[in-house]
């Protein structure tokens, strides 16, 4: 087993006046769509004993789990991709509540980092709402009842998709990113109709990043990263509002929001860069406020902001952090003290702490952002490397951790 540059582990103090958490985390990445959650209770230490239950999965993927009330959402595909399932959990127990099948007659291909269930759901507490590329897009009620189904193309190429859908007044909002042609459509919740269809210029690569919603002080703003930089959209029409050049392409990672600026990487060894929303047409020259060199190559996991700290993580576990103002590097480092791990997942923030899982065996380690790599802990669910792979994000929830491996789904707590 690899040996962490594991720090002595920290006591997390509890503040006094503790902010409420999240009642639902109902899209990937929760209620921002950037990981970050307000809940102060959630486990910084554990070992396989605090698995309070585990269930497997029908089928797999690496959709990440999305919560409403008791119940949790999570889809998958059979081998062979003729099959989709959205399924309903339990929080309590684990146990499933219901599943639904949607049947696909042309499987896409897919790169063998990549699943046909990628794409997490979305909940508004009263629909889910599914996404798997060429298979459609498809809404049932919570219960489980189907309202509708979409066919939103077929999504050329050989990559495979993983662009979740959002939920904005009303509307599914769906990046539809492809070799084959690309745009950002808006659905209607209640019966699946086109409400808007803009066209983007991101054809070299498939659809894999999902747009955030953000307020500028001035006006709401869709913002999805893409294969050339990051754009920011009209929420009510479509109408692209901004662009800003990125480095060296396959724009996958989500931006993160924070202090009224945006910080983004792309996947491919490049920069990270700093824009200011708002603007108008191309602001690459006039909005974007500072760049700054990157290492650990490419297919990286999505950039967080904690107390000032910018923290990008590369896919080959190279973790580096930087000064949000002004992009000035504190340091650039492996996890792990000889050889490499594989980071995948976009990373949890909570209570200050950034929560960073690998691939193989599901360890999770926990980083005290700052000036240098503090490693408050490092948790196992104590899984040979060998049998499961974790991509998928990790939910919070009612002071519990929500893990999903490819077939498997952890909940752990005290």
């Amino acid at each position: 087993m690899m040996s962490y540059r594991l720090l002595p582990v920290l006591l997390i103090s509890v503040l006094s006046g503790e902010l409420p958490a999240e009642e639902n985390w109902a899209q990937f990445r929760g209620p921002t769509g950037r990981g970050h959650t307000l809940a102060t209770n959630l486990p910084t230490s554990w070992d396989e004993s605090n698995i309070i239950w585990k269930t497997e999965l029908k089928g797999s993927g690496q959709s990440s789990p999305v919560v409403w009330g008791d119940e949790v959402f999570l889809s998958g595909a059979s081998e062979d991709g003729t099959e989709r399932y959205v399924m309903c959990f339990s929080k309590t127990d684990g146990s499933l509540v219901w599943s639904e099948t949607v049947v696909s007659d042309s499987p896409e291909e897919i790169h063998s980092m990549n699943s046909r269930a990628t794409p997490s759901c979305v909940t508004d507490g009263k629909n889910v709402v599914a996404f798997f590329g060429p298979a459609g897009i498809h809404c049932f009620t919570t219960k489980g009842e189907k309202q509708w189904s979409v066919d939103l193309g077929i999504f050329a190429g050989s990559w495979g998709i993983a662009a979740s859908p959002i939920i904005v007044d009303g509307k599914v909002i769906q990046n539809c990113d492809s070799m084959g042609g690309s745009r950002l459509v808006a659905l209607n919740l209640e019966d699946g109709s086109e409400i808007w269809s803009t066209r983007r210029e991101e054809k070299p690569r498939g659809g894999w990043s999902t747009p955030i919603l953000i307020d500028t002080g001035e006006r709401r703003e869709l913002v999805l990263n893409g294969e050339f930089g990051v754009r920011g959209y009209d929420p009510d029409s479509g109408k692209e509002l901004w662009f800003c050049e990125g480095f060296n392409g396959r724009g996958t990672p989500v931006p993160e929001f924070a202090d009224g600026k945006l910080y983004v990487v792309n996947g491919k060894p490049g920069d990270t860069y700093c824009v200011q929303p708002g603007g108008s047409g191309n602001v690459t020259n006039t909005h974007r406020l500072w760049s700054a060199s990157r290492k650990g190559g490419r297919d990286l996991p999505s950039p967080v902001v904690v107390d000032g700290y910018l923290f990008i993580s590369s896919m080959s576990g190279i973790v580096s952090c930087y000064d949000a103002d002004t992009g000035e590097i504190f340091y650039s480092e492996r996890l792990v003290d000889t050889g490499s791990v594989e980071v995948a997942a976009a990373p949890l923030v909570a209570n200050g702490l950034i929560y960073l899982q690998t691939v193989t065996g599901g360890d999770v380690v926990v980083i005290r952002p700052g000036k240098e790599l503090d490693i408050v802990s490092v948790n196992t669910l104590g899984i040979d490397a060998k049998d499961e792979t974790f991509r998928a994000t990790i939910t919070p929830t009612g002071g519990q951790l929500l893990i999903r491996s490819g077939t498997m789904l952890y909940a752990i707590g005290e």
